[in-house]
């Protein structure tokens, strides 16, 4: 779910940045010309935003009818009407771009994240996103990866203790990083270690960790050492992972895939707004 007062925050930034000395271009109107439009896809795939899309157009004027014609994670093909929108002619046209731009990037993330959970579909692996998000919009990126169908995996850095190549470095040893991260933890906080050798596995499974974390390793090699991690410990698979490997990741019996590329790797899905006449 999204914070709807984080999210209101959030698009009065966005119109102010884009509009901090006013809309030039719609000055040409009358203040009391009202209009209709709608919000096309003018390709298919799966949609998110629709909170955008209510939330931003009324932000500018309360009284705009807004009707938004789609679930968020439904599909959607070439042509469908998203949503419509009536009211002040000159609200219209100065949200347009702001709503657009979010909508399309959510809805292409949407996109993505259902065609890498339809590739592990059967084997038991969940796709999670990364902390690899937009600053900015990491709150509407992870949503539109919820509404693919995948799962968050930390929202922000006080979600859970990662462990990562860095720290362990820093700390001398799985070992040490492990035993400081337990004074921290509280009794719903997970210890996640990233392991990239059969050395660093064995010594995160002697910790009792919560997740092991194979990162950047061969879906091959996963495979070969799966075995030495108990059941109760999860597995995850990262580094690098794509929609032509994901699916050979996701048979080798881990219990997690992150992928960071459904944020920098995608595509906006191509969305557009029409007067109707």
């Amino acid at each position: 779910m999204l914070n709807i007062l984080n999210v209101r925050e959030k698009l009065k930034q966005f119109y102010i940045e884009d509009n901090h000395h006013g809309d030039i271009s719609t000055q040409i109107f009358d203040t009391d010309l009202t209009g209709r439009a709608e919000m096309k896809a003018k390709e298919s795939g799966y949609f998110s935003g629709s909170v955008i899309i209510e939330e931003g157009f009324r932000m500018i004027d309360p009284d705009m009818e807004v009707e938004v014609l789609l679930e968020d994670g439904g599909a959607v093909s070439e042509g469908d009407t998203i949503a419509r929108i009536s009211g002040s002619v000159r609200a219209i046209l100065t949200m347009e771009r702001t709503v657009l731009n979010l909508v399309q990037r959510m809805s292409g993330i949407t996109t993505q994240t259902r065609e890498y959970v339809e590739k592990a579909a059967g084997t038991g692996a969940e796709i999670v996103d990364t902390r690899k998000t937009t600053p900015g919009l990491g709150m509407f990126e992870k949503y539109a990866v919820i509404a693919g169908g995948g799962r968050n995996h930390r929202r922000t850095l006080n979600d859970g203790l990662m462990l990562k190549d860095n720290h362990i470095d820093f700390m001398g040893s799985v070992t040490a990083a492990v035993d400081r991260a337990r004074r921290l933890t509280g009794p719903m906080d997970k210890v996640e270690v990233e392991i990239e050798n059969v050395e660093m596995l064995k010594e995160a499974v002697d910790n009792e960790v919560d997740i092991v974390m194979f990162d950047n390793c061969a879906p091959g090699w996963i495979r070969e050492h799966i075995h030495l991690v108990p059941a109760h410990i999860q597995t995850e698979a990262s580094g690098g992972i794509n929609l032509a490997t994901v699916e050979e990741y996701a048979e080798t019996g881990v219990d997690y895939i992150s992928v960071g590329a459904l944020f920098h790797h995608q595509e906006a899905l191509d969305i557009t707004l029409k007067v109707v006449k």
